[in-house]
């Protein structure tokens, strides 16, 4: 049994389908969203948010408005939790 030898763009495209390890709606650009995340070490809400704003329009088109208002969703939650933690350092 011979094996074909995988192609450049043979692995390239296996990495791209690949919807567990590298979804293609946080794969397009350069670079991958949880790459920036991590890179960035970005607390969960704010990396939630992140992957929200740059999936919007891409992983499903008519859903782009209900992404961007999960990632305002996450950005309201971190802000609220900030607020209380500030009010609780201020009454100590």
């Amino acid at each position: 049994m011979v094996m074909k030898k995988q192609t450049l763009e043979d692995k390239l495209e296996a990495v791209l389908d690949d919807n567990v390890n590298h979804p293609a709606h946080y794969t397009y650009g350069s670079i991958e969203v949880i790459d920036v995340i991590e890179g960035l070490g970005l607390p969960y809400h704010l990396g939630n948010a992140v992957k929200y704003i740059a999936r919007a329009g891409h992983k499903d088109p008519e859903k782009t408005t209900e992404d961007l208002q999960k990632a305002v969703w996450y950005l309201n939650r971190y802000i609220a939790l900030l607020e209380k933690e500030q009010e609780a350092g201020h009454e100590g």
